[in-house]
């Protein structure tokens, strides 16, 4: 018995000094050896693309006085900006196109020149394509619900567009792709875009008056063609003249006959005397 309890209290004392020793050893395992799991790292996420600066692009492609007026008005430059989200198809003067028009555009008022400016850009990205396929009217991003339309028309002429205006006789003709990238599209346009509710509306040309009807019974009567007028040789002095060669004639005529005529007077002359 006392040989048992000797055996237990010295499995004991051996528990008491190795368990300790075991723990740290399992510690100091798990910190050195961490999960597969936590040892990989997700991918950081790619940011999104910067949205296109469309003054920027206008600039580059022959618009850059067009777009030194849209950056210098913050009503245009915020709504050009916040449409892209959304989708914009611009339409903007050359350099060339915008020169002769900055006399009227200065006469403007500051809403008046945010307005122009909006008027060359509808709020839908149309490719080149696509606008050959949409004759029509079309809303511009300077259009405020019914108060003010601000609409343009685009029509197709084959492989041409054209914008027209009520404001102007002629049309503006796109001449080049600036930009054309989904959602956002820029044309350069060879005239300013005239709205017709910052100037006055050109007037229609006056109809043709209508053929007047002829007289009854005068349709069959064709007038002698007229020719041009040319003086007519030197003619006699009064219509009774007699011509020329008559005079000539008649002096031949009477010149024999002088004699008779003096003879039958004397006779008459005689016989008178005589009675």
């Amino acid at each position: 018995m006392r040989r048992s309890h000797l055996a237990v209290a010295a499995t004991a004392a051996l528990l008491v000094v190795l368990l300790p020793l075991a723990a740290a050893t399992t510690t100091t395992g798990s910190k050195a050896s961490p999960p597969a799991a936590t040892k990989a790292k997700a991918p950081a996420a790619a940011p999104p693309p910067a949205p296109p600066n469309i003054t920027a692009l206008m600039a580059k492609g022959g618009c850059k006085s067009f777009a030194s007026l849209v950056a210098s008005s913050p009503d245009a430059r915020s709504t050009f900006q916040s449409a892209v989200d959304g989708g914009v198809t611009a339409f903007c003067p050359s350099d060339d196109a915008l020169r002769p028009f900055m006399a009227s555009y200065k006469n403007l008022s500051a809403e008046g020149k945010a307005s122009l400016l909006l008027f060359h850009a509808v709020p839908v990205y149309y490719s080149l394509r696509s606008l050959k396929s949409n004759n029509g009217v079309m809303n511009t991003l300077a259009t405020d619900g019914t108060a003010s339309n601000y609409n343009l028309t685009v029509q197709n002429r084959g492989d041409e567009v054209t914008l027209r205006t009520a404001a102007t006789d002629g049309a503006a003709r796109i001449r080049s792709t600036v930009y054309d990238r989904d959602p956002v599209a820029i044309y350069a346009v060879d005239t300013v875009l005239e709205p017709v509710e910052l100037f006055e509306p050109v007037e229609a040309p006056a109809p043709a008056p209508a053929p007047v009807a002829d007289a009854p019974g005068a349709a069959k009567k064709k007038q002698a063609p007229r020719h041009r007028h040319v003086a007519d040789a030197p003619g006699p002095a009064a219509d009774d003249a007699t011509p020329a060669d008559q005079k000539k004639g008649s002096k031949k005529n009477a010149a024999p006959g002088a004699p008779c005529l003096r003879w039958w007077l004397a006779a008459v002359a005689v016989a008178a005397v005589l009675a």
